[in-house]
């Protein structure tokens, strides 16, 4: 299989790191929606990342298609989702809440790498912060509630942990956005536990501004 996009969205990183535990062989084609915006359309019209070549050649688009693919894959008993029930409600309402957080940072990220300062508008901005910060704060209620060293549902990592790293570890190092973990630290915690992992070693990398 071929993952394309670059490890610095952490749309295309969660689905990394779930194919690592999931011990999937893949080949990423770190490939920019900017600089190679042409070649990704091939596969997706979208142009947009991160997007999943399968063996036979069929094509998954967009993070949350590509992983119900793979938990499929491996069956319900390696599944980093749970199967049915008040977990799997819990862990996909979570999974919402930490995408809905990542996208209203990329709403910022996008105001200062591609707007002219003069044409920023200030009060849409705030209104992104304020947004992100609503979800992360239950995020950490969330994470708070179960407690140190606990994973947010059942026993086991589950995709709602790696979702919640990765995107606080994104909203952190991105310039634009600059999140302070402090304000988190039952949230940073979790992150921290899980970027210690090998998968989340092995596809972290520096973020920097769309190319």
């Amino acid at each position: 299989m071929k993952l394309i996009g670059m490890l610095d969205s952490p749309f295309v990183r969660r689905v990394a790191i779930a194919m690592k535990r999931y011990g999937l062989p893949f080949e990423h084609l770190d490939w920019s929606v900017g600089r190679d915006f042409a070649r990704i359309r091939q596969y997706s019209p979208l142009g947009r990342v991160p997007t999943l070549v399968l063996d036979d050649g069929e094509v998954l688009t967009e993070s949350a298609a590509i992983l119900d693919y793979l938990d499929q894959q491996v069956g319900e008993t390696r599944s980093l989702l749970p199967a049915r029930g008040a977990e799997r409600r819990r862990a996909l309402q979570l999974i919402a809440l930490t995408i809905g957080a990542a996208e209203k940072g990329r709403e910022q990220i996008y105001e200062s790498a591609f707007r002219p300062p003069e044409k920023r508008h200030e009060p849409w901005i705030e209104r992104c912060r304020s947004q992100m910060h609503g979800a992360l704060a239950e995020l950490h209620r969330a994470c708070a509630a179960r407690g140190d060293g606990v994973w947010l549902v059942g026993a086991q990592m589950s995709h709602a942990d790696i979702t919640a790293a990765v995107i606080t570890t994104f909203l952190t190092e991105s310039p634009a956005v600059a999140l302070d973990q402090a304000a988190y630290p039952a949230l940073r915690s979790l992150t921290a536990r899980c970027e210690a992992l090998p998968e989340f070693r092995e596809t972290h990398v520096p973020w920097f501004a769309p190319a």
